[in-house]
C-alpha cells in the first residue's frame, strides 16, 4: 500500500497538490534600478506555504543564467529578465495568466 496525501486524498505517486498550488499563485514581476544603475528583476506574490521559494529561485537562476537571492518572500534576480520570465515560470508549472509583468 502506498501512502495517501493528506491534502488531495490521492496516493503520493499521483499527488497533484504542487501543481494546483502553483496554478493558484498571483505573481508580479517588476524591474527595479539599484545603486550604480544596476537592474534587478523582483518576482513576488508567492504563497510561501504552498511553494518552496529557494527551489524556485534556484530553477530561475539556472534557466536565466544569472545570480539572485530570496529576500522578504521575494525572489531577486540580477539583470532585466522581464521579457523571458513569463515563459520560464510557465515551464515551471505556473499559469501564464497569473503572471503580471509591470
Amino acid at each position: 500500500m502506498s501512502e495517501i496525501c493528506e491534502k488531495c486524498g490521492l496516493p503520493k505517486e499521483l499527488c497533484v497538490c504542487k501543481e494546483i498550488a502553483r496554478e493558484k499563485q498571483q505573481i508580479t514581476v517588476k524591474v527595479v534600478e539599484r545603486r550604480y544603475g544596476k537592474k534587478v528583476t523582483v518576482v513576488s506574490g508567492f504563497d510561501k506555504k504552498a511553494v518552496n521559494l529557494k527551489e524556485i529561485a534556484k530553477e530561475l537562476k539556472s534557466k536565466l543564467a544569472c545570480g539572485g537571492t530570496v529576500k522578504d518572500d521575494e525572489i531577486e534576480l540580477q539583470g532585466n529578465h522581464k521579457d523571458k520570465i513569463k515563459d520560464v515560470l510557465a515551464k515551471l508549472g505556473f499559469s501564464k495568466d497569473s503572471v503580471v509583468v509591470e
